[in-house]
């Protein structure tokens, strides 16, 4: 069952690696002072009063293209992973229904790559960075418990990298697909500077990840490249260690947009004129480093530091027509954005024995900051009635900094004694927005914003015996707006949207797993109310405003399930989601209503065969189901994308030499080539909400490794 154990719904993510190798939670935010393998980590996904999964590292790699999350991530209930097949627009993410109303990029799910936040501190953030060939496991944390992490913590997403080690280890692999689509990566992991005497110094371990992609694209105008490095230098010292990171990565994708419903039934793989006409496109560059430092100060306390420090440059061009761009507000149709971020987090520990339990108190205070110059211009030159060239850079139309700062002190307390854990927390959220406009013809868009809420929450694990647990917790949400989308006033005014609210939710689940010699399960209930959702106003000419849309309801189910028999083993996930407007004063967001972009169904199913005759090569069949029921694709409902079912069918082989190790796999997705939308877009403006997905394709893909 070693295999069966890699996906236990547990509480991983917030011990953010367990300390010190410690089984009590702490609080999230830093690195990881250590990367835990194997049963210990098991054990510790069995502690906790959070709705946790793990998805490891060899998991997400194996007989997949190593591109998007999308891929691997399908096991894991309530998270909804979809692939716009949009390279400039990121992958559309929501968890329980948070997340789904953005149209590019992530909100309200926190990401986070070794700790360091792949979100900005505005809650805005973006998957596409996530180095998944050197991943050593993903923690999806949902339910009361994100809240932890800080505003707009729907959700979290984690992963953790690799640590170098020995003996040392080189690999490298290459993968192609349809569409002119391959990726070649390549690591290397190891030690050096180690001593070989008594008291030896243990040197540094060291783990790099190099890799790029390309792709033709599923439709014209969407052809993409993409090219990581991620390097991770870990060093053990007296009672602790440090580690250092660094991660670069450059990217340049033509953006195929959306289609209107008319367009999507007659032919899914156009793309829609103003997108080629426009040649509509986005560059991103971004670099960043970061260090952590963890280290025990004796009687059970101990202190941890992290820093970290980026840059990221995005130049985007959009299709907004010539004319739409005359009001004297417009900012053009061409975003150039230069982002400096930065942010630390400090904490205190202590563990030890009070009274006949264990108990586990932290505090600390984390502060994260953005500054970004974003400049704005024409997506033409000439008159805007009869323009010489178009998709092209034109005259200025916005020159401004935006910042962000967050500053959250917080507490965690845990408590466990014989079957029984209660563990809490609490979060005092602060954020600041200030906006200096210097492009002042188009009048002054100058401001400023704060928002703040303390947020609490509380969790309860009782072992009503060795194989079976009953879980829960209680808490609040506070997602603020992002910096976009307190740019615009709905009057048409100058300066920052102070009207838009935050939104505030009570969450609560239950759950119940379980686990035996052949399998595992879990079975969860959650419930959240949302007041002041964020929602879309109006969206039209590049300028969306937003507004707040009274109350909401969340509320379903979670089930997952892993079994063995012999050479199978079924692996399954089923959510059901029922995410309804209730009041509102507004007629454009009528109770009864469903949320857009959030699917009432969602299920996975994977079947995995390991037959005797094909263990020499370490073959591995497998065929997989993945449901997704109908979505609406605007707050009316007046429009939804269909439900549907993809079929896949898989093989992957393996094989050992010596030192080397040899890996194959090939992959047909969509095997009865169905149609259906990849993605949507919610509320759009121009009423192209539809994103196609991919119909039948192949993949196939090989890897070498050899340990030194």
């Amino acid at each position: 069952m070693k295999r069966a154990r890699r996906l236990w719904p547990a509480w991983g993510a917030l011990s953010a690696g367990a300390g010190l190798g410690q089984t009590l939670p702490v609080e999230p935010g830093a690195l990881a002072p250590v990367v835990v393998t194997g049963s210990s980590v098991y054990e510790q996904r069995w502690r906790g009063s959070a709705s946790i999964d793990v998805v490891e590292g060899e998991e997400l790699r194996s007989g997949q293209l190593q591109i998007n999350l999308s891929e691997g991530m399908g096991r894991v209930p309530g998270l909804v992973i979809r692939n716009r097949n949009n390279y400039a627009q990121d992958l559309q993410v929501s968890v329980r229904g948070f997340g789904a109303r953005s149209t590019f990029g992530v909100r309200g799910v926190r990401l986070f790559v070794d700790g360091i936040p792949a979100s900005a501190p505005d809650g805005a953030g973006q998957a596409a960075n996530f180095p998944l060939s050197s991943a050593q496991r993903i923690e999806v944390v949902r339910g009361p418990l994100a809240t932890l992490y800080g505003a707009s913590s729907g959700a979290a997403i984690l992963l953790y990298t690799e640590d170098g080690g020995e003996p040392a280890q080189w690999r490298g692999g290459l993968a192609l697909g349809d569409h002119g689509l391959w990726r070649l990566s390549t690591q290397l992991s190891g030690r050096v500077g180690a001593s070989t005497g008594g008291d030896s110094d243990p040197g540094w371990l060291y783990a790099l990840d190099t890799g790029r992609f390309e792709t033709d694209g599923l439709r014209p105008q969407s052809s993409a490249h993409r090219s990581t490095t991620n390097a991770k230098l870990v060093r053990a010292h007296d009672g602790g260690r440090t580690v250092l990171l660094f991660n670069r990565q450059t990217g340049f994708a033509l953006d195929p947009q959306g289609l209107t419903r008319a367009q999507f039934d007659a032919d899914p793989t156009q793309t829609a004129s103003q997108a080629i006409d426009f040649n509509t496109r986005k560059s991103v560059s971004q670099a960043q480093a970061g260090v952590a430092w963890d280290h025990a100060l004796g009687g059970g306390h101990s202190l941890e530091l992290m820093g970290y420090a980026g840059q990221r440059h995005v130049m985007q061009f959009q299709s907004i027509p010539p004319t739409a761009q005359n009001a004297a507000t417009s900012s053009g149709g061409v975003i150039d954005l230069d982002r400096v971020y930065q942010g630390l987090n400090a904490r205190w520990r202590w563990q030890g024995t009070w009274g006949s339990g264990r108990a586990d108190l932290s505090a600390g205070l984390a502060v994260d900051h953005q500054s970004d110059l974003r400049l704005g211009f024409n997506n033409f030159t000439g008159p805007s009635g009869a323009p010489t060239a178009i998709g092209v850079q034109g005259l200025l139309r916005r020159d401004e900094t935006n910042r962000a700062t967050t500053r959250d002190p917080y507490l965690r307390a845990s408590y466990s004694r014989d079957a029984f854990t209660v563990e809490g927390g609490v979060r005092h959220i602060h954020a600041d927005y200030r906006s200096s406009d210097r492009f002042l013809s188009n009048g002054d868009d100058s401001g400023a914003v704060s928002y703040a809420r303390t947020v609490s929450v509380l969790g309860a694990r009782w072992q009503l015996d060795p194989d079976l647990q009953l879980y829960g917790s209680l808490g609040q949400g506070f997602e603020i707006p992002t910096l976009n989308e307190v740019a615009y006033q709905s009057s048409g005014a100058t300066g920052l949207n102070t009207a838009l609210r935050p939104s505030r939710s009570s969450n609560a689940e239950l759950g119940l797993r379980g686990r035996h010699a052949d399998g595992l399960w879990s079975a969860t209930l959650f419930h959240t109310r949302t007041r002041d959702e964020i929602v879309v106003d109006s969206s039209s000419g590049g300028r969306t405003v937003y507004t707040n849309a009274g109350r909401t309801e969340r509320r379903g189910v979670e089930l997952s399930a892993e079994h063995a028999w012999g050479d199978l083993v079924f692996t399954s996930a089923w959510t059901w989601l029922q995410a309804l407007y209730l009041a509102s004063a507004d007629a454009r967001f009528p109770a009864g209503n469903a949320l857009p972009g959030v699917p009432a169904q969602q299920l996975f199913a994977q079947l995995a065969w390991t037959p005797p005759w094909a263990r020499a090569v370490g073959g591995v069949f497998s065929m997989e189901a993945r449901h997704t029921g109908r979505v609406y694709v605007n707050d009316l409902n007046t429009d939804a994308a269909g439900a549907h079912t993809l079929l896949s069918l898989g093989a992957r082989f393996e094989q050992r030499v010596g030192p080397w190790t040899w890996r194959q796999f090939v992959r047909i997705d969509n095997l009865t080539d169905r149609r259906h939308a990849g993605s949507v877009i919610v509320n759009d403006g121009n009423g192209r909400y539809f994103e196609p997905g991919a119909g039948r394709s192949w993949s196939a893909g090989l890897e070498l490794a050899r340990r030194f």
